[in-house]
């Protein structure tokens, strides 16, 4: 689901997370982009993976929810070992972080923990506002 979601954005664009501009035209360059591509497919697969595309966009299932926070958690953790360099370089606060990933703290308390401390700890670090 993952990489279906990736393979979409390869295509559309990644729009960085905190981008509000990006982020109005986002779902439609996405979709397009996945019309496109799974187009090319057989019915059968062109149908499969728009499903799954579909699903981990709508992340309604616990299958979507997890692979969601795989999603949230990667580019969290790539800043924090860059000591928080895409932080600085938007000028990113501690809140924006925390209210990009608080919708799936209620996947894992394990997951929340790890988010939390290492959002806390950017902010002690200041790499965050």
């Amino acid at each position: 689901m993952v990489l279906i979601h990736d393979i979409v954005e390869i295509d559309a664009g990644d729009t960085y997370c905190y981008d509000t501009e990006g982020y109005k035209t986002k779902a439609d360059r996405e979709e397009k982009a996945a019309q496109r591509i799974f187009g090319m497919l057989p019915d059968d697969q062109k149908e499969e993976m728009y499903r799954l595309w579909r699903e981990f966009e709508d992340s309604e299932t616990d299958d979507a929810r997890f692979a969601a926070v795989l999603d949230r958690v990667q580019p969290l953790l790539l800043n924090y070992t860059k000591g928080g360099i895409s932080w600085n370089e938007h000028g990113i606060f501690k809140e924006q972080v925390l209210g990009r990933n608080e919708a799936y703290f209620d996947v894992a308390d394990n997951i929340t923990e790890l988010i939390t401390s290492i959002i806390n700890d950017a902010y002690d670090k200041g790499w965050l506002k």
